[in-house]
């Protein structure tokens, strides 16, 4: 979808239209959750960048607090309209899907139907990548922003993007391009021509074949309707840095609270506990335990973490606190990739 949630805003204020439009909190550290194209094109805000930078470089736009409901309602919608046109939809977010065109005579002349019906039924636009994997439809869908159509193959999008730097592939971050650089790899092109035997003695064997695949932008990820849960966590931002442990541990108690009724509520268990910590000068630290029997009793949970959080001992105030829970079910791999965390903002005390 684009601009998804700024574009909710304006189907509700048409008034709004044209201008700059941003879409975040109001608290000290709040950051921008999306912002409309003429925000973007005007002052340059995106999304995640701190809500007091977003004010001051562009002091005239219109700033609207996030409503998520509102929000949650327009996606059910649009996702109502892929599952009428396909039968394999992943919903990957509120704003985000991928589908299996695979057997379908026309898949641009379905995904132009398929954009029709989403305007017609919420006013909105998207942008659509068609392509041979899951990666690339993402990395197409980049190009047409917004509300445009594209289909690349892989070879003309080596083309496009061999040019560019490794980090245009998603899922490789700001780290392992630091790493590639320091190699003299810069470019996708690069990256694709490495040997796979020697990136995977660089960043080991599952990394770097993970890598040497994506460098050549081939991707075997299958579309799956349901999305296995790896973990579970709660997050607080604090508006104020807090060094006060018993504030801590208080606010700890709370999101354990929290997790483990989400957990009840999506009959999950997991094995794994864990607390993360941000310092005030962005450390970021995280410790876990695991336990016998998949648990998701705050009596079990909560005692751990807080334990978890006194050895630990924090020593500078901590601007960020976590709880999470991971390795359900048959998942026995601690360390596995977190969910998107909720965020919370709050005040310390």
């Amino acid at each position: 979808m684009d601009a998804f949630y700024a574009s909710v805003e304006l189907g509700r204020h048409p008034e709004l239209k044209g201008k700059p439009v941003v879409v975040c909190g109001s608290g000290p550290r709040a950051v921008v959750t999306t912002a409309s194209y003429e925000a973007r094109k005007l002052g340059g805000i995106h999304s995640a960048m701190p809500a007091a930078v977003a004010r001051r470089r562009l002091p005239d736009a219109i700033y609207l607090p996030p409503d998520f409901p509102a929000y949650r309602e327009a996606s059910a919608v649009v996702m109502e309209v892929l599952r009428a046109n396909a039968e394999v939809v992943e919903v990957v977010g509120l704003d985000e899907a991928y589908l299996d065109l695979t057997g379908i005579f026309s898949p641009k002349a379905t995904m132009r139907r398929i954009k029709a019906e989403i305007r017609e039924h919420t006013g909105l636009t998207c942008s659509v990548g068609i392509a041979e994997s899951r990666m690339l439809a993402k990395m197409t869908s980049e190009l047409g922003k917004p509300n445009g159509l594209v289909v690349v193959s892989r070879e003309d999008a080596l083309a496009r993007f061999g040019a560019g730097p490794p980090g245009v592939v998603p899922g490789i971050g700001p780290k392992t391009v630091e790493r590639l650089e320091k190699l003299g790899i810069t470019t996708l092109t690069q990256l694709g021509e490495c040997e796979r035997g020697d990136l995977e003695e660089r960043f080991g064997p599952r990394s770097g074949a993970w890598l040497h695949a994506r460098g050549n932008l081939r991707d075997e990820t299958p579309i799956s309707v349901t999305r296995e849960t790896k973990s579970q966590s709660v997050e607080t931002t604090f508006d104020v840095d807090v060094g006060d442990l018993a504030a801590l541990e208080r606010t700890l108690q709370e999101q354990t609270e929290e997790l483990c009724r989400r957990l009840r509520k999506k009959d999950l268990e997991g094995r794994s506990i864990g607390i993360k910590v941000r310092l005030d000068d962005w450390t970021n630290v995280t410790r876990s335990q695991s336990v016998e029997t998949p648990t998701n009793d705050p009596e079990v949970v909560w005692p751990i973490a807080l334990d978890l959080l006194r050895a630990y001992d924090p020593p500078r105030p901590v601007r960020l606190l976590g709880v999470r829970l991971a390795s359900f079910g048959d998942e026995a791999d601690a360390a596995a990739e977190e969910d998107e965390p909720q965020l919370r903002l709050a005040l310390p005390g």
